[in-house]
Formats: structure tokens, sequence, C-alpha cells
């Protein structure tokens, strides 16, 4: 999908034709729409093909005419998986003739802000303060999914506890896969922000000092945010899985101590139904009235002496 979009009266709209000055949304384009850009902008093709490469690393680089950013952004692959996160690559082409281009396989909702014209960057402050205000954006994007995050593992502490199936183990070594994608993501995104704040690249104004000192604070708040989620997921994960492996041992040794005290009664009604006399007992009609009453009796003894020895 392609969209285009220009200033009108300070005004972002969306456009029927690429013109210089014009902001590219790219979003899974076909051939063809690659093709219709390069021949409206000049841009060198490769570039984005290469944008489109799901393992393309966070980066900035600097080419004859253009400068490229590439940083990652979390989405959701599956949404049967709850907190399931990977990170794609979002790619930023800043083009000498005036043209800015963003690449990316997936659609990205936070661009709409300033689609919809509720972020000023674009078209009053220019394309620096354009891409520092996504950084400051995408890091605000993991701060939300890692609260929620975070709330997902409180909600499972209790049930866990009690839990004796690997099912919510399992919900919780997902989330911690997602921590890793998060870490490493973000960490790469520090690094480009940081080759950007070094000026040698994008030339930052006085005016924007502070949005890229926002931008690197987010960052690194998102980073540590996400390390101490994971730590903590990770020592919860060992600890739960010796808790559930404690709960199954619990219902096992309850399941074979109750298995000794029924078997009780049915040891007795074998041995007395044998083809063997029991003299006064076996004569008596309350013979067995006081069979039964022998072996629950009998079996509340082994239930007592089982559970004082912390097997029932």
């Amino acid at each position: 999908m392609i969209n285009v979009y220009e200033v009108v009266d300070k005004k972002l709209i969306k456009a029927n034709e690429i013109t210089k000055g014009s902001w590219i949304d790219l979003i899974n384009p076909t051939p063809e729409q690659i093709d219709i850009v390069v021949n409206n902008t000049n841009i060198d093709k490769e570039i984005l093909v290469k944008l489109l490469d799901e393992e393309e690393l966070p980066r900035i680089e600097k080419r004859k005419e253009e400068t490229v950013i590439i940083l990652d952004t979390p989405y959701m692959p599956d949404n049967t998986y709850k907190h399931k996160y990977k990170t794609n690559p979002l790619g930023i082409i800043i083009s000498e003739k005036g043209y800015i281009i963003t690449v990316s396989l997936k659609e990205q909702p936070f661009l709409d802000y300033f689609k919809n014209n509720e972020l000023q960057s674009l078209k009053t402050k220019g394309k620096n303060n354009f891409i520092l205000q996504i950084f400051i954006m995408v890091a605000g994007i993991y701060q939300r999914e890692l609260t929620s995050i975070n709330e997902y593992i409180d909600s499972k502490e209790k049930a866990l506890l009690k839990s004796t199936n690997n099912k919510e183990l399992v919900n919780l070594l997902n989330v911690e896969k997602t921590l890793v994608y998060f870490i490493t993501s973000l960490k790469a995104n520090e690094i480009a922000l940081e080759k950007i704040a070094k000026g040698t690249i994008i030339t930052i104004e006085k005016e924007d000092e502070e949005l890229l000192e926002d931008a690197l604070i987010e960052t690194k708040q998102a980073i540590e945010t996400a390390t101490i989620y994971r730590e903590i997921l990770s020592s919860m994960t060992d600890t739960y899985a010796t808790i559930i492996s404690n709960n199954l041992n619990d219902v096992m040794k309850f399941l074979a101590g109750i298995t000794i005290v029924f078997s009780i009664p049915t040891m007795v009604a074998s041995f007395i139904g044998m083809n063997v006399p029991l003299g006064s007992i076996g004569d008596s009609p309350a013979s067995f009235i006081l069979i039964i009453i022998f072996s629950i009796l009998l079996s509340l003894l082994i239930a007592y002496i089982l559970k004082k020895k912390n097997m029932l």
C-alpha cells in the first residue's frame, strides 16, 4: 500500500500524486508500487527493497543523496497468544531532494498522529523533529506494552501458586521471549539515536536538542524497564517451575495415601471372604457390621499414621 501526504497551509493532507516535499508512506508495497516511488523520487531501489527485509537491524547511515534510518517497532504476530510480541523494522528515508519516505512490512498505527495533524513536527518544525518524534513515540509504545506485560505477570502470580500444569508457565515463557525481543530492539534503537546525537549524519538544531534528549531518556527507560521485568520473570519461571513440580508431588502423595487407606477395607474383605472358619464371629448375626466397623477403624488408624508422617 502506498499513501502520499503533502503540507498545504501548514496542514498535512493526503495527495494523489508524488511531488517534491511529499511524505510517502509505504506499507508492504508491491513491486509496482516500489517502481512508482523510484521513478518519481529517483531513490535507489535497493534501499527500499532492503528496508522490507524482516531481519533488517536498526541503524542509521548516510548515502549519496539519502539518509536512511531504521528502528524496530513491536507488533503482535498472533492474537491468540497474549503478550507474545515480535519486532518489525521501520525505515525512514530522508532525501536531499525533499522527500520523506517511511517503509514498513506492517502498518504503524502511531503514524496516524502525524497523518491526522495531531502533531506539529512535520508541517512546521522540519524533518529532523519528525524523526525524533517517531523515536519518542516508538519508545512510548514499548513502555505501554511493558506496563501491560507487568500487569499480566502480576495477574498470573496467584494462579501459578496452585497450578499443576504447564500452560501458565508456557505463557510466561512466551512473555520472556517477548522481553528479549524488546531489549534487543531497544538497545539497537538507542545506538541509532546516539549516532544522531553526534550530529555527523543529521544536523540537530538547538531547538531539537531537548527533543533528542527526551528520545534518549525514553529509550533508556524502556530498556531498563524491560531488563528488570525480564530478570523478575526469569526468577519467577524458575520458582514456579519448582512450585508446579511440588504441587504435582503433593497431589501424587495424597493420591498414594488415599489409595492405601481405601485398600484396607478391600484387604479385610478379601481375607474374611476366604473359605476358612471364622469361629464365633462367623456365626454371629452382627458379623457383617463388626467387619465393617473393624475395617473403618483400621482405615482411620492408617490415615492417622500417614497424616502424622505428612504423607496424606
